[in-house]
């Protein structure tokens, strides 16, 4: 760990636990009693404290989410959907109104994310924890990983902003028969429709989703930002205004050490140095 990364101050959380890894931030849900259930439990304030934290933390260049336990996330807590409690409690407009101000703030801070996040899928990710997944730049899991858009099959809708997602990352006609069926994908289907980067064997999962996220962490911090930035502002900008804005962040880009740092590095045929400047 850095001198920089030691020197942070994480937030507090609930029911998580966030460690760094050089530049890396990892944020590890630990409600194994209830498989990670994002309702009924304090992940979602987590979540949404970490990505805060780590758009305000110039320290961090990548998060990393996963879960302890046999699940990655189990979604909505079906026990309170049964007794109408918690979440799922009071009269419809006050249903609304819960989602909005709590689940919501998912898609919402993750969509706002400035670092690539990566998805360490160690079991089960099932409804919105599923969904979670979806929202995240890139997915790695575990051979025993499972995803399923399973809300029609307890007679709901993705509340969560799941039908946005998933259609931009495996299209609409697939996206359309997961959820629409509400059948469970093994880890192997799953990667061949593309929701999975990669499967690996379960003890292999945090030290292939940590090397990937460190290749990431090394190249130039600000240009990085810069970069996961302009990938997002792509998926909804028509072309001559995204060129635009290319044009501009291209230019802070040229103007920044770690960009004269890296083109030295090139000439001199030596590894670069970074600063974050």
């Amino acid at each position: 760990m850095n001198e920089k990364a030691e020197a942070m101050v994480v937030p507090i959380l609930k029911d998580s636990s966030i460690h760094m890894d050089g530049r890396i931030a990892v944020l590890t849900f630990q409600r194994n009693d209830v498989r990670n259930a994002l309702t009924g439990t304090a992940l979602i304030d987590d979540i949404v404290r970490t990505v805060n934290w780590a758009n305000r933390e110039p320290g961090v260049s990548v998060l990393v989410i996963t879960g302890e336990g046999k699940a990655f996330s189990s979604g909505g807590n079906v026990k309170e959907m049964q007794s109408r409690s918690g979440s799922f409690s009071g009269s419809p407009m006050e249903i609304q109104d819960n989602y909005r101000r709590g689940i919501q703030q998912i898609p919402l801070v993750l969509h706002q994310a400035e670092m690539p996040v990566i998805a360490a899928v160690n079991g089960p990710a099932i409804g919105a924890g599923f969904d979670l997944t979806c929202m995240c730049d890139i997915r790695i899991a575990s051979t025993r990983a499972q995803v399923g858009e399973a809300f029609i099959n307890l007679g709901i809708t993705p509340g969560d902003g799941g039908a946005w997602f998933m259609q931009r990352l495996i299209g609409y006609q697939r996206a359309a028969e997961l959820t629409f069926t509400g059948r469970i994908v093994k880890a192997d289907e799953a990667l061949r429709l593309g929701i999975f980067l990669e499967v690996v064997e379960p003890e292999a999962l945090m030290l292939r989703a940590l090397e990937l996220a460190g290749e990431i962490a090394a190249k130039p911090p600000l240009t990085l930002r810069l970069t996961k930035r302009m990938m997002k502002l792509a998926q909804r900008s028509e072309l001559p205004d995204f060129l635009d804005l290319c044009a501009c962040f291209q230019t802070i880009a040229h103007h920044t050490d770690d960009h004269l740092e890296a083109v030295n590095a090139f000439l001199e045929k030596r590894p670069p140095s970074y600063k974050g400047k």
